[in-house]
C-alpha cells in the first residue's frame, strides 16, 4: 500500500479561509436559510458591541437589525480578505457611532478634567467565581454610566480592539483626543466602581 503524500507549505503560502465562506456565498444568492444562520451565529456578539457603544438597549437592537440588513444588501462589497465577523463588526461599529452622532455626541472637552495616570495593569486578587461575576456586572453598569464620548472610546479600544488611530478615523477626532478620552474614561470608571465598593 503506497504511503500518503503530505505536502507542507510555509505559513505565508496558506491563504486565509473564513469558515463562514460557504454561508456567505449562499447569502449572496439571497438564501434566507443561510441569512438566518449567519444572524444566529453573530447576533449576540454584534448586539453586545452595539450596546457597549450606544449604551442603550433599544438603540443597540436597532443598530443590530440595520447592520444585518446593510450587510446582506452590501455583500457584493465583502471581498473575503478578512473574516465575515470582522467585516460585520465594522458595520456595527459605524452604525453605532452614527447613532450616537444623531444624539449629538459630544466628547468631554480636554480642559474639563485633571487626572493622574494610574498603573495600566492592576493585579487582581484570587477571588472566587461569584465575586468576579459580581465585579464584572458592576463594571458593565458603570461603563454604561460613562458620558458617551468616554464610553465609546473605552469600548472601541478596550473591548473591541481598535487602536487610537483607528478610533480617531471612526469618530472624526484626533489620535491624541482618543488617547485622552480613553485615559479619562478609565479614571472615571475607577471612580464609579469605587463608589460601589469595587476596586
Amino acid at each position: 500500500m503506497p504511503r500518503a503524500l503530505t505536502l507542507k507549505l510555509p505559513m505565508e503560502a496558506v491563504a486565509y479561509l473564513d469558515i463562514n465562506a460557504p454561508l456567505v456565498e449562499r447569502c449572496r444568492l439571497h438564501d434566507r436559510v443561510a441569512q438566518a444562520e449567519l444572524y444566529r451565529r453573530y447576533a449576540k456578539a454584534m448586539f453586545n458591541a452595539a450596546l457597549r457603544i450606544t449604551g442603550d438597549y433599544a438603540e443597540a437592537e436597532d443598530v443590530l437589525q440595520e447592520s444585518f440588513l446593510s450587510a446582506f444588501r452590501e455583500l457584493g462589497t465583502y471581498k473575503g480578505d478578512s473574516s465575515f465577523g470582522a467585516w460585520l463588526k465594522r458595520i456595527v461599529v459605524n452604525k453605532s457611532i452614527n447613532c450616537l452622532r444623531q444624539r449629538r455626541l459630544a466628547l468631554v472637552p480636554l480642559e474639563e478634567f485633571h487626572y493622574e495616570e494610574a498603573d495600566e495593569h492592576e493585579p487582581l486578587s484570587g477571588e472566587d467565581a461569584a465575586e468576579q461575576h459580581y465585579r464584572a456586572d458592576v463594571l458593565r453598569r458603570c461603563i454604561q454610566e460613562l458620558p458617551d464620548g468616554y464610553r465609546v472610546v473605552l469600548s472601541l479600544y478596550l473591548l473591541e480592539g481598535y487602536d487610537h488611530l483607528e478610533i480617531a478615523g471612526i469618530m472624526g477626532i484626533s489620535e491624541s483626543t482618543s488617547k485622552s478620552q480613553y485615559s479619562r474614561a478609565r479614571q472615571r470608571l475607577r471612580e464609579l466602581a469605587a463608589e460601589r465598593g469595587v476596586r
